[in-house]
């Protein structure tokens, strides 16, 4: 998929879950979405994409999000 696709959509949750969180809930909720709804691709591309480009064009709540997740997973190694 797009990598500004898909950052556009994580920076679109980002700002709903921004409002609609608790203070300080938003990143543990965009994590929790991505993780429930997106493909484990798109995942793994968004994470790729952090790694490599520290997240450039993500808004501080969906990077946030991202952040937690590329924790969360372990590298892949080929």
């Amino acid at each position: 998929m797009n990598i500004d696709l898909l950052i556009k959509m994580a920076n679109q949750i980002g700002s709903f879950f921004g409002t609609e969180s608790l203070e300080g809930k938003a990143p543990d909720d965009v994590a929790a979405h991505l993780k429930r709804y997106w493909d484990p691709r798109m995942r793994e591309q968004i994470i790729a994409y952090y790694h490599d480009r520290q997240g450039a064009g993500l808004d501080p709540v969906p990077l946030a999000a991202v952040g937690l997740l590329a924790a969360a997973t372990k590298p892949v190694s080929y």
